[in-house]
């Protein structure tokens, strides 16, 4: 079985929840795999079954863990969840659920806007656009394969960024705060290249969000990101 850190002064029951959390973070245990049992637990952290019984619960109440009867406590297939209404840097999200994030970048180059890409970026064919195609990942897997087409009139340096460091949203929503959002999803299957750089099936069904971003009336961007539908999906909330 493998072993979870101990770690300092807290109630006793949340040094449990830090350390399963960090054991997660960390991939010691993957998503479905069996976690130590309470007994186990107890006897580990040198506290009662009640105690280890308390930090389950709670970890189970907050979708890290689940539990099956007479089976024992597993870690959850977290599904990823965005807004639709607005937009969240992806590395914040996937960390936000103890998770690691991580990024490949395959295209940051600058090419001229065919008649499609004018009309989505409200340019003139042949205006010098940058490209960039990046797949984020969450624990290693594939997540979001992002493509972006930026005015390079309007953002001249975004060529020229590290987006191992940063994601471009998070970019451009620092440099451009954003004053307009058209999100536009389908349901696809995907083609050829995202096939290979989402290591999926041409049968994967998947979710397409085509999204404009505007700032100061100005339209900055137009991605298409795309996601394997049985990893993610959309949330929207509003007020009646």
């Amino acid at each position: 079985m493998k072993g979870i850190k101990k770690s300092g002064v807290r109630p006793r029951f949340q040094v449990i929840k830090d350390s399963i959390c960090q054991a997660i973070k960390e991939r010691i245990y993957l998503p479905d795999e069996q976690i130590p049992t309470e007994y186990e637990l107890a006897k580990q952290f040198s506290v009662s079954r009640m105690t280890a019984n308390r930090a389950i619960k709670e970890l189970v109440a907050e979708g890290l863990l689940v539990r099956y009867q007479g089976l024992g406590t597993f870690v959850a297939m977290v599904q990823a969840e965005s807004p639709l209404l607005e937009i969240r840097n992806i590395a914040d999200e996937i960390r936000g659920r103890h998770s690691v994030y991580s990024n490949e970048r395959y295209r940051l180059q600058e090419v001229k806007a065919d008649k499609e890409l004018a009309v989505q970026l409200g340019i003139t064919p042949g205006d010098p656009v940058f490209h960039s195609l990046i797949v984020h990942k969450e624990n290693g897997q594939p997540l979001q394969f992002a493509e972006r087409y930026v005015n390079a009139a309007i953002v001249p340096d975004y060529v020229n960024q590290d987006f191992s460091v940063t994601t471009p949203s998070q970019y451009l929503s620092e440099l451009f705060p954003l004053s307009e959002i058209e999100h536009i999803v389908e349901a696809i299957l995907p083609n050829f290249l995202e096939q290979e750089l989402l290591d999926i099936s041409a049968e994967t069904p998947c979710l397409l969000v085509n999204r404009r971003t505007w700032s100061a009336n100005n339209l900055i961007s137009y991605a298409r990101l795309v996601h394997p539908g049985n990893l993610y999906r959309l949330s929207s909330r509003s007020e009646i």
